[in-house]
């Protein structure tokens, strides 16, 4: 059975993060041949177009170990109505210099979880329109707008009985999508 490495971008670099809980207990939904490797996010500088020539090592290695994955997914929280700067930065870091974008033609899912009754559907909008610029085929459908409260997830860190069925619904369908991606 073929294995695909995903690369996991969360938006969040809050240390109690529900989208990082989030995204750790969508991993425990995925096919057995996903294996997950969470990008860090927080030590990457502000992107300057200065550095181009000669971008840090940690703007490297970032890129490498999205070269390195077959897909990535990104769970994001929302602020202020779009994708946290954090996020953004990474996203940029990702796609610089011209003509060397990481993310051009890997599978991408987003979701995301909120204490806002919309979740985060304005932020997970503009993550879209920003990865439809870099090339990075986004499955569309269905779309995750999670509202958080103290039952979403089980005292073990699970997606609770009541989200789970719709969760998993999402991790097959992307599942799919990496391989009809990813062959």
């Amino acid at each position: 059975m073929k294995q695909y490495q995903i690369a996991i971008v969360v938006g969040s670099i809050r240390k109690e993060s529900y989208n990082k809980r989030l995204a750790n207990a969508l991993t425990k939904l995925a096919p057995s041949n996903f294996n997950f490797k969470f990008l860090e996010i927080d030590n990457l500088p502000l992107y300057n177009q200065d550095l181009d020539g000669k971008q840090p090592d940690s703007v490297n290695n970032f890129k490498n170990e999205i070269n390195n994955s077959n897909a990535v997914i990104f769970v994001t929280p929302e602020y202020n109505r779009s994708i946290p700067g954090v996020l953004k930065n990474a996203v940029d870091q990702g796609s610089r210099p011209y003509g060397q974008n990481a993310w051009a033609n890997k599978p991408a899912g987003v979701l995301g979880i909120s204490v806002g009754v919309i979740g985060t559907s304005l932020a997970q909008q503009h993550l879209r329109n920003i990865l439809a610029y870099l090339d990075a085929p986004t499955l569309g459908q269905p779309e995750v707008f999670l509202q958080y409260n103290e039952d979403f997830f089980d005292k073990d860190g699970n997606i609770g009985e009541k989200s789970k069925k719709f969760i998993q619904g999402w991790m097959d369908k992307y599942a799919h999508w990496v391989q009809k991606h990813c062959g």
